[in-house]
């Protein structure tokens, strides 16, 4: 098989390359490193610089050549995060939703299935925040490109999504790299608002798992919601490292769910996908290295 995965210099598409690669299929990536790393590329893969936001990438006769042979797009690229996107609502609606437009034509014009990554956010209400509408807008582009169109496309929404090549650094950080660096450097672990809002940890290797499943069952046309099932609150999360004590707590992140909690029964039944990882547990194995 041959894969195009958009963002794979990212989180999500660093471990899903990855993946790709160890089962021996052939990935190129679309990447702009704006967020992504390339010290996280794997050499096997081959990598574009290509912003999936800019226009003339996809009329450049040379996306002939690249496109040639693909049989799956995963779409992962994406400027994330909730608290950033009230910054530059503009460009996030440019890169999440122009940017997934152009990724849909392009396979529109080939022929190629999509795996889409949705947000779980988008049940704390679509117009909350921009970078929720902006994903939310992806999934509406997915669903006409099926209708009119009749694409292959599947979403997949991701639920509080933790593991390695998660970012460490910056403003797309998320509560458990922040957690960590903070226990590390035996400074007081900051929680935002009250800490009761609680969220549904899902490990990226899961998610990853469930993705490929879609392509190997063939399952196109649906909405996974992918997370565990089960959720904790950031107090609970807090709790994990110093057990009550050296926290602090900080204004809240506006635009923010009050809680995460996936029901993932299709994808169970129509994906026979199981989580594995706990986030307790994994946390232990970091902390206790």
């Amino acid at each position: 098989m041959r894969a195009l995965v958009t963002g794979g210099a990212g989180f999500v598409g660093t471990n899903l390359v990855n993946r790709l690669v160890d089962d021996g299929h052939e990935v190129i990536i679309f990447d702009n490193l704006s967020t992504g790393n390339q010290k996280n590329i794997n050499k096997k893969s081959k990598l574009f610089l290509i912003d999936i936001s800019h226009n003339e990438y996809f009329k450049d006769k040379k996306m002939d050549n690249i496109i040639n042979g693909v049989d799956v797009i995963f779409h992962m690229a994406a400027l994330p995060r909730i608290g950033p996107s009230f910054k530059n609502p503009k460009e996030v609606c440019d890169v999440n939703v122009g940017g997934t437009q152009n990724i849909l034509d392009l396979a529109r014009k080939y022929e190629i299935p999509v795996i889409y990554a949705g947000s779980s956010s988008f049940w704390g209400g679509v117009y909350k925040n921009p970078y929720t509408f902006s994903k939310w807008q992806g999934e509406e582009l997915c669903k006409m490109y099926e209708m009119i169109y009749g694409l292959n496309v599947t979403i997949c929404r991701f639920y509080n999504v933790y593991g390695d090549y998660m970012p460490t650094e910056g403003e797309y950080r998320t509560v458990l790299p922040i957690f960590l660096e903070q226990y590390r450097k035996g400074e007081t672990i900051t929680v935002t608002g009250d800490g009761e809002q609680r969220r549904d940890f899902t490990h990226v290797n899961d998610i990853v798992d469930a993705m490929m499943k879609v392509v190997q069952l063939n399952k196109w046309g649906s909405v996974f919601e992918l997370g565990r099932g089960e959720n904790c609150s950031i107090n609970e999360l807090a709790d994990m490292f110093y057990d009550g004590h050296n926290v602090t707590y900080i204004d809240s992140i506006p635009g923010e769910v009050r809680e995460t909690l996936c029901r993932s029964e299709l994808a169970r039944k129509k994906l026979k996908w199981n989580p594995k990882i706990n986030v307790k547990e994994w946390l232990w194995g970091k902390i206790c290295k």
